[in-house]
């Protein structure tokens, strides 16, 4: 099919933070230089903000270096952290509030604020616009393009109205390609071209396998007095410790009432029968807690993936013709459990990298490996080496003896250690065969502080057209049901927090059921699978969930 192209200087894939700050920076510089640029970003969500998930406590620092008027110009920052609490959860009932000198330091939040994410890049996307970026929402990146010498030529706009079977409705409209001299992909979490480009530009060679956390959200409102606005909880120990899991909760105070409650789950865990979902539903029981949530209404649930495994994990980030930054390439910085401020900084570089070669010209190609340097020497570079291992310390020695590591890493010797604690197994090599392991009974919801999986996926308002093809392609089709099934309990039943995967029973036989039209696109399938068998690809634009304040 020929299409039609629209030809820019940078394409940017994804309207995140780390997208949106690039596009802005770019225009800055090109304003001051008194050079026309011309920057375009896609992003797959009906609108900006639709598909960002996170926390969030949020380091204004490097909105200080974006827009020094931030606080002048309606910033969506509302809520400054005004006090710090971690707790350890030695069982359903009990837990001990650690003293304050004894928190790793990365922990402390003074200074810092706490925010949606999702409203924090609809205002950035105001400001891209206002210094002349094009974005396109509701249209999905599906295909990297390529020049002849083989660099990134830019990215194809996915088909729309494309039936279940294939073929077009009367809807369709043909996808266009988008041109550009570099393209920059700042899809999030396993990204979906980002995927593809690590490993055709073998970005990753060298490096530890990235690791990963499957995060969940909710945001409820709660009475009067039991909200302290500014009150940051964080929490370790149960209910993760009895499945031998790690991760870690939090709940935080934002204004309105509102509360937003979490749980990251590490996702190296090796029980099959562990259900992410109904641990989350677990820990929102526990008296620390639920003293918060009791009486309140829950507004919003989401889930999403969450890229972890630091400096040690992060790929090569130029490739020719263009960039890989933020969390799509891994730039959270775990030791803090903050991405949003590391993701912006990525962007920045970025946009400084990609002007020089845009104004001055690159030597040897189109390769902008210049930008490695710019990233190491930054304070985000600094950032991520000395918290490069905290989450190796975790997954080696657990949450307590890890703990103990990373204070004396981050208090006492600064993140600066001598010693580089790595992590070689992928996640999903991890997982045990179901007969080894104990299965778990999870307690059924009760609609008042736990919940079901259908009703929290109707809160993230999640929509997909129905005929279409599935967005979640199996590699081997038998696979789930001879391989998985039989050793491994088939685990997409249960690592997925959106009640995609079934395996039902028809005529006495049983069957592999993907419920595609529930997705909202956390990406823990194309992580956890044992087997490596699901690919998440994007599917029509604007379709997932639509998460408003998260």
């Amino acid at each position: 099919m020929e299409r039609e192209f629209m030809e820019f200087d940078v394409v940017i894939v994804g309207a995140g933070p780390a997208g949106l700050a690039t596009a802005c920076r770019l225009m800055q510089i090109s304003r001051d230089a008194e050079k026309e640029l011309t920057v375009c970003v896609v992003e797959k969500g009906s609108e900006v903000g639709a598909h960002i998930l996170s926390g969030a406590v949020f380091e204004p620092n490097v909105l200080d270096e974006l827009f020094p008027d931030w606080r002048e110009t309606g910033a969506p920052l509302n809520t400054a952290v005004t006090h710090d609490e971690i707790h350890l959860l030695k069982s359903p009932q009990d837990g001990k509030l650690m003293p304050n000198a004894m928190v790793p330091k990365t922990m402390h939040n003074e200074g810092n604020y706490i925010i949606s994410v999702g409203n924090l890049v609809r205002w950035l996307g105001g400001r891209a616009e206002e210094l002349g970026v094009e974005i396109f929402p509701g249209f999905a990146a599906s295909e990297l393009l390529f020049n002849d010498d083989g660099s990134v030529k830019g990215i194809l706009i996915g088909d729309m109205g494309i039936g279940a079977n294939g073929e077009p409705k009367d809807s369709f409209m043909p996808g266009m390609e988008l041109h550009a001299k570099y393209t920059v992909f700042a899809e999030g979490c396993r990204g979906h071209l980002g995927k593809q480009l690590i490993e055709k530009f073998h970005l990753d060679n060298g490096k530890t396998p990235q690791h990963y956390g499957l995060g969940f959200k909710e945001l409820w409102k709660v009475p009067e007095g039991k909200h302290t606005p500014g009150l940051v909880v964080h929490t370790g120990g149960w209910p993760l410790t009895e499945s031998k899991s790690s991760g870690g909760g939090f709940l935080y105070h934002m204004e309105d009432n509102q509360v937003v409650v979490g749980l990251i789950i590490d996702l190296n865990y090796q029980n099959p029968h562990l259900s992410p979902f109904d641990e989350f539903q677990r820990y929102k029981t526990h008296p620390v807690i639920a003293q918060y949530l009791e009486g309140g209404e829950r507004i919003s649930y989401g889930a999403r993936a969450i890229t972890k495994g630091g400096l040690n994990s992060l790929p090569k980030m130029s490739f020719p013709g263009g960039l890989l930054i933020g969390c799509d390439a891994g730039t959270l910085n775990f030791a803090k459990i903050k991405g949003t401020h590391t993701a912006m900084k990525s962007g920045i570089v970025a946009a400084e990298t990609l002007a020089e070669a845009l104004f001055v010209g690159v030597e040897g190609g189109k390769d902008l490996d210049c930008f490695q340097e710019r990233f190491e020497q930054s304070w985000l570079g600094d950032e991520l080496h000395r918290s490069r291992n905290f989450g190796p310390a975790m997954h080696k020695f657990g949450t307590f003896l890890g703990g103990a590591f990373n204070f004396i890493d981050q208090n006492i010797f600064g993140g600066k250690l001598p010693i580089t604690l790595r992590d070689n197994k992928a996640d999903y090599a991890q997982m045990g065969l179901a007969s080894d392991y104990p299965k778990i009974d999870y307690p059924k919801a009760d609609g008042k502080l736990s919940f079901d999986k259908l009703s929290s996926v109707y809160l993230s308002n999640t929509f997909h057209e129905e005929d279409q093809p599935c967005h979640l392609r199996l590699k081997d089709a038998t696979i789930p049901l001879a391989v998985n099934l039989p050793r491994f309990d088939e685990p997409a039943q249960r690592y997925c927090p959106a009640g995609v995967y079934e395996v039902v029973e028809e005529a006495g036989e049983k069957k592999f059921v993907i419920n595609g039209q529930n997705c909202i696109h956390c990406k823990t399938c194309d992580i956890k699978d044992p087997s490596q068998n699901i690919t998440w690809v994007t599917p029509e634009g604007a379709g997932g969930p639509n998460y408003p304040n998260m």
